[in-house]
């Protein structure tokens, strides 16, 4: 029905009931929180919780989108585990939540053949003509964490941002320059200092989650 304080949203469901559940995403949820949507949802067993169901997906158009941004990097180290991202596979170990300096921590640390590759993680949600972009709202952390790559890759190690673009109806991928400038010029500047980006799509349904394959980038 509609989305408010950034964190909850109201949910009509199948027999009549109004509830609130929690919205699991930060950012604006531009072209997937229309009223009038499907939604799939999850319950929590917790009794402690306020609110015990947590929107998962949003239907918009015949298409599910993950809107649920916990589950992001758990989705691409599992997309890794199973080999289905070319560029990571058979790594040596995993770590995730890596703190890599007094005032950050980076989502996965991969370890392969004494390389040391650390991954941002960010999921994608916004699509515009079958383009799908990030951020959908100005995001001063996703610039530090840009940053923080470069600073590693130039210690030597490997620095990677990785967008999942959740959902199946995006044909490539582009930075959102109309949303957020500062992060799009940053984006390039790490890139040419060393950073990687990678950009994978994952289909969404309401039975899985499964990263599928690679999409095209436009810097």
């Amino acid at each position: 029905m509609k989305r408010y304080k950034r964190f909850l949203a109201d949910v009509l469901l199948q027999n009549g009931a109004k509830i609130t559940v929690h919205c699991p995403n930060s950012g604006s949820m531009m072209s997937c929180s229309s009223p009038g949507s499907s939604v799939y949802l999850s319950k929590s067993s917790n009794s402690k919780r306020k609110y015990p169901y947590t929107l998962e997906m949003i239907n918009v158009d015949s298409t599910w989108i993950g809107v649920n941004t916990s589950l992001t990097n758990k989705l691409v180290v599992e997309g890794i585990e199973n080999g289905d991202i070319t560029e990571l596979e058979n790594p040596d170990s995993l770590r995730r939540e890596v703190r890599t300096s007094d005032s950050s921590r980076l989502d996965i640390l991969m370890r392969k053949d004494e390389r040391e590759i650390y991954i941002e993680v960010k999921s994608s949600t916004l699509s515009m003509d079958r383009c799908a972009m990030f951020p959908d709202a100005v995001t001063a952390r996703g610039t530090k964490h840009l940053l923080e790559l470069a600073k590693l890759v130039d210690q030597g190690k490997e620095g990677i941002i990785f967008f999942l673009v959740q959902r199946k109806d995006a044909e490539r991928f582009r930075p959102a320059s109309h949303i957020d400038p500062v992060y799009t010029r940053t984006l390039q500047q790490v890139h040419d200092r060393g950073v990687q980006i990678l950009v994978y799509q994952a289909e969404v349904q309401p039975q899985e989650i499964r990263i599928v394959r690679s999409l095209p980038l436009s810097l």
